[in-house]
């Protein structure tokens, strides 16, 4: 595992894309600070940007650094939720435009997948995560259902995980405001 996380961080570092295992599906990710690369994901899933991307966190420090205000009740969400959870949070900050839907809200996720973890840590900043298929496309839950396109798409493939079958359920996804409000996208 080690040599497959070196080789996706340098990919990472260079503004590439790599498609990698994650805590729900197999993702297509990047860097989240580099807009050029942000862009090459939408490329790849022939995607608008009016669909933003996820954010993988290590933790929630670093979730501190791109949102401007972080509600007191995520932390209790966050705490108490043992499921896959994205949160949505207003007032995003340090992220590129391409990233940032109009609304300036931006979906972050701590996974809990010792890969991902690892891949962010050793990366020092958050990667996005959008499933690894065409937009439109069913959601990839195993390595052998990602399509060729987006395979050849991709700068990297991470090597580990590939036989694993992740549990066919994707995120829940909750929009916490400012002010404390909760709203479930997902369930």
């Amino acid at each position: 595992m080690q040599e497959d996380l070196n080789k996706a961080i340098e990919v990472l570092r260079k503004g590439g894309t790599i498609l990698y295992p994650t805590d729900t599906i197999w993702g297509i990710g990047c860097d989240a600070t580099n807009a050029k690369a942000i862009s090459k994901i939408y490329k790849i899933k022939f995607r608008t940007p009016q669909k933003s991307l996820i954010l993988l966190a290590e933790n929630v420090a670093m979730i501190k650094e791109y949102v401007k205000n972080l509600p007191e009740i995520a932390l209790e969400v966050l705490g108490s939720y043992k499921e896959p959870l994205t949160i949505i949070y207003e007032k995003a900050r340090n992220l590129p435009r391409n990233l940032v839907p109009d609304d300036g809200t931006i979906a972050i996720r701590i996974p809990r997948n010792e890969f991902c973890l690892q891949l962010i840590r050793a990366l020092g900043k958050p990667i996005t995560s959008t499933s690894a298929n065409m937009s439109g496309d069913i959601s990839p839950f195993t390595f052998s259902k990602v399509s060729e396109e987006i395979k050849e798409g991709v700068d990297y493939i991470c090597t580990t995980n590939q036989t694993v079958v992740n549990t066919p359920k994707a995120s829940t996804i909750i929009k916490i405001f400012d002010d404390g409000q909760m709203t479930i996208i997902r369930s």
